[in-house]
């Protein structure tokens, strides 16, 4: 899954890519407001890390801007204010969750997690398919009860997968939610991508619609 985070603290946002991509996220930096409002204009995200206390555009505008503008995309919101006026404010203005400075990386991972569960229609962090789980807690797969042993790109396609279970998902969607702005992106790299996971998957769960994308049945 790709994330934007919105923050202009050097050594926050470095901090931030590091564990989410640790955690398995792909990642975009956006060090302003406005360069977060054109970001997510005109890139696909899962969700999205947000200061409030952004240069040129803060936190609370962009956040109805956005919500203005349609969009839906999961925000968790920072920042080093605790009050609960504020924390009101972001929660009126359409955040999904709002955490304080400083944080416990852990908590956000857990804030997170739950938040892009809530958005797929999940309630629980452990996502199944027939004989497949996915700890989203753990970052772990089994099939009939084998662990599986799985590269970042092989998790973040299979989790994606099993977040919209039931829903054949395009090619080109999937480019953009499993890779980050800086990576290249070819269509191919998906059917190889999907060749390898199924081959370790060991069972038939990923279905191919010609022309319509990859799913994992809903029942």
């Amino acid at each position: 899954m790709r994330l934007l985070v919105a923050e202009d603290e050097p050594h926050i946002a470095a901090d931030l890519r590091g564990a989410l991509e640790q955690a398995g996220y792909a990642v975009d930096l956006a060090v302003d407001g406005e360069a977060a409002w054109f970001q997510a204009e005109v890139e696909a995200y899962d969700a999205m890390i947000l200061d409030l206390g952004l240069p040129r555009l803060d936190g609370l505008s962009l956040l109805r801007r956005l919500r203005g503008a349609g969009s839906t995309m999961p925000v968790l919101i920072l920042t080093a204010r605790d009050g609960w006026r504020e924390k009101v404010e972001g929660i009126d203005a359409g955040a999904d969750d709002y955490l304080a400075k400083p944080f416990r990386m852990e908590e956000l991972l857990a804030r997170l997690r739950a938040i892009l569960r809530r958005a797929a229609g999940h309630a629980s962090a452990l996502l199944v398919a027939g004989p497949l789980e996915l700890d989203t807690r753990s970052r772990t797969v089994a099939v009939d009860g084998r662990a599986l042993a799985l590269t970042a790109l092989e998790y973040r396609l299979l989790a994606y997968l099993l977040h919209h279970r039931g829903r054949a998902v395009p090619a080109g969607e999937l480019l953009d939610h499993l890779y980050d702005g800086e990576a290249e992106r070819e269509t191919n790299a998906i059917e190889a991508l999907l060749a390898r996971l199924r081959r370790k998957l060991g069972t038939p769960l990923i279905e191919t619609r010609r022309g319509h994308g990859y799913v994992i049945a809903a029942a």
